[in-house]
């Protein structure tokens, strides 16, 4: 083989060598794309109802004892008056706030439904969390803000979702975070002030809602159907009720708790 035909031969091997490593992948080789997921129905908004409805105390609430803060300056500066727990808050006539309303039993699971853009706001002030309770969707994203010149340290304890604990000092930026399975309750503590506690409930479905000091609530939006309605109170426990939700309609439902039934 003459000088000339040898460098044409091994050039020829080159360039298939560089083809084969960095050249474009061959398309009929490649993995199947997997299949879009299938969406399930949504609600029929036309034919929509709701529940409404109000949550009491019948008796005076439990005398508490206020909260001991004096282990942190600040926090006991920051108020003027001495500050009780929130396990019972109360409003007009017995109203009872900080109750989680929800639907337990009777929606479809064929039903989808898309998580609020929103944040929910988990505040800290004062050395206190506030809201005291809060509820959001699967995958709906949580912020939690320090307004105190202290540090916090929020710590969820999930039972069935992922733990997590982040310290935000004074002045750091929000912390969002969110959850991505259904739970009910989970405990939010402080591990720099131990008084400091809230709830979270994560929810597949918009239907709850977290009473004020009016007590009332109102889920919207419902399917015609029969439904188990449940109401989370952190002292007394929980109370369920079943509701029938008319097309286009309202059914009413009204929960009662006593002091004395949680302790």
């Amino acid at each position: 083989m003459n000088t000339k035909l040898l460098n044409l031969t091994l050039a020829a091997v080159l360039a298939a060598s560089v083809a084969g490593c960095g050249g474009k992948k061959d398309e009929s080789t490649s993995q199947p794309a997997a299949p879009a997921a299938t969406a399930g129905k949504t609600v029929d908004q036309s034919t929509a109802g709701s529940v409404s409805g109000t949550v009491t105390l019948d008796g005076a609430a439990p005398a508490a004892k206020p909260i001991n803060m004096s282990a942190e300056p600040y926090c006991q500066k920051s108020h003027t008056s001495p500050v009780i727990p929130p396990e019972v808050v109360t409003g007009d006539k017995g109203a009872l706030a900080d109750v989680v309303i929800y639907v337990k039993d009777g929606l479809s699971a064929d039903y989808t439904f898309t998580a609020p853009s929103t944040a929910m706001p988990l505040d800290q002030k004062g050395c206190m969390y506030d809201p005291h309770v809060i509820a959001v969707m699967t995958g709906q994203n949580i912020e939690v803000k320090n307004d105190d010149q202290t540090t916090h340290n929020i710590h969820p304890m999930p039972k069935d979702n992922r733990e997590w604990n982040k310290s935000q000092p004074p002045g750091a930026a929000p912390i969002d975070d969110s959850f991505a399975r259904a739970e009910n309750a989970i405990p939010v503590k402080c591990n720099v002030h131990p008084w400091m506690k809230s709830y979270i409930f994560v929810f597949k479905n918009p239907y709850y809602a977290v009473t004020t000091k009016d007590g009332k609530f109102e889920l919207k939006g419902l399917p015609p159907g029969t439904y188990t309605i449940e109401a989370w109170q952190e002292k007394y426990g929980t109370q369920d009720m079943t509701v029938t939700v008319p097309a286009k309609g309202n059914a009413t439902a009204a929960f009662t708790f006593k002091p004395g039934s949680g302790d």
